[in-house]
């Protein structure tokens, strides 16, 4: 029997590895390809647990209770969705500047509705998304519902308007089409 000669054995090493290494990197760069092409739509409906969803109307908000004059409080009901933490997610919603200029916004608030917030009690906490959107957004964007991407992060903030059940690291808004 004939065993290999150190150069043959050698070129064999060095061919395991360079296959092993373009096996790891095509699996990474199509993971992170997928990941920044493809972002899951979500329904506001969509971040509520499954089994809370009954609690819920069509447009994903819980009934409302009655109101006795003063500042209406936020509903706390409803729980965040866990397996959502981490995920790239597409949104629809109205925003509600907190940071940023007379050009762009920096942070915001993501909610189902307009005047959420502000002139209407606030929805409940996972029924808000704190977004921070570093790039800064076109503030002529935000008017009107916009689809909102990034990563989704199931944590809870609390602010001076509300108490969010979401944070999101955005990084890019589209105008909302629903066709």
């Amino acid at each position: 029997m004939r065993t290999l000669t150190k150069p043959f054995h050698l070129f064999i090493k060095t061919a395991l590895l360079l296959i092993t290494s373009l096996l790891i990197i095509t699996h990474t760069s199509l993971a992170q390809a997928s990941q920044g092409k493809e972002a899951l739509t979500l329904d506001w409906i969509d971040l509520v647990p499954i089994n809370e969803q009954k609690n819920f109307d069509k447009l994903g908000m819980p009934a409302p209770g009655g109101h006795n004059g003063g500042a209406a409080k936020q509903n706390p009901i409803g729980n965040v969705r866990p397996e959502l933490n981490g995920s790239y997610v597409k949104i629809p919603g109205f925003v509600i500047p907190l940071e940023g200029d007379e050009n762009t916004i920096t942070e915001f608030l993501l909610v189902p509705y307009f005047g959420a917030c502000i002139h209407v009690p606030p929805p409940p906490p996972n029924q808000i998304i704190y977004v921070k959107f570093p790039k800064g957004a076109p503030v002529q964007q935000l008017w009107d519902v916009v689809y909102v991407i990034g990563k989704l992060e199931t944590q809870t903030l609390d602010h001076e308007l509300a108490q969010t059940g979401y944070t999101m690291l955005g990084d890019n808004i589209e105008e909302y089409d629903d066709m």
